[in-house]
């Protein structure tokens, strides 16, 4: 039985927008007393330079993280993962795991971000919608589903209800609504059986968004419905964070009728028990 979840896959580095070096988050994830730990710099997008590693610094990290794995080896085991956005054009190679999120929406030629703060999400909402926040959820829901199309070979989807990241604050569309339960149900069931899991993110919660982790608890018995499987990560930018809220990851998942979670081993994904 799995009393303390010691991984944590979702994890930024200097060289996008996080603000530790590799090496001093190995080392911090090592006085945590974890296992193991999976790095996952933002693809290169060329429409969101100052979000993304670069083409240059994707191959840095690569490295750096393959030298901290073999560095560490037999101490805590290292894995070298990408987090995939939808319309990266990063060429996907030599990742031991790939996490797939949606933070840009496409019109034409121009990318527009929504992971932004509460007012510049009402802008999109407003110029983009019609004002109109269900519009905007029921997009989101619709362009999630399509990431295997993206992305195949992605192993978990990444924070599933971000279009709520300010829900808590601002009443951009009703989540509690039966509309808005029909577009995740109808994502969930689009992803189901198509990747390996869907992550609990306390993300959101560390930098003061939220006080509950990505997804709503209604999702994540939606996804038990399913039979999709979860991992837990901190979507950690600074390793202060780095194991936030995982006791609590833990008694939500169990509440939301969780048996397992996976986490990735030298043989890859593996469920244990909860």
């Amino acid at each position: 039985m799995l009393k303390v979840y010691n991984q944590n896959l979702h994890m930024h580095g200097v060289l996008c927008d996080g603000k530790d070096t590799y090496e001093s988050t190995v080392k911090r994830a090592i006085e945590l007393g974890f296992d193991s730990i999976g790095f996952s710099g933002h693809s290169y997008m060329a429409y969101s330079p100052s979000h993304s590693m670069s083409i240059e610094g994707t191959e840095e990290y690569k490295k750096e993280v393959y030298r901290l794995k073999e560095a560490y080896k037999g101490i805590i085991d290292v894995y070298c993962g990408i987090e995939f956005d939808m319309y990266s054009s990063d060429d996907l190679k030599n990742y031991e795991y790939i996490i797939g999120s949606f933070h840009y929406f496409k019109f034409g030629d121009e990318y527009v971000g929504f992971d932004r703060g509460p007012d510049e999400v009402q802008r999109v909402i407003d110029n983009y919608f019609d004002g109109d926040g269900m519009r905007y959820a029921k997009l989101y829901y619709e362009k999630l589903a399509e990431m295997p199309k993206y992305c195949p070979n992605c192993d978990i989807i990444g924070h599933m209800d971000l279009c709520a990241k300010h829900i808590e604050s601002r009443n951009y569309f009703d989540n509690a609504s039966a509309e808005y339960e029909g577009y995740v149900e109808d994502c969930i069931d689009a992803l189901a059986g198509k990747v390996k899991a869907f992550e609990i993110n306390t993300g959101g919660i560390t930098r003061g968004y939220r006080s509950t982790p990505y997804p709503e608890p209604f999702i994540l018995k939606a996804l038990k419905a399913h039979n999709c499987s979860i991992t837990i990560s901190s979507d950690c930018h600074d390793n202060r964070y780095l194991n936030y809220g995982f006791d609590h990851c833990l008694d939500l998942a169990r509440e939301c009728g969780f048996k397992e979670v996976l986490k990735l081993t030298p043989k890859g994904f593996e469920a244990f028990p909860i």
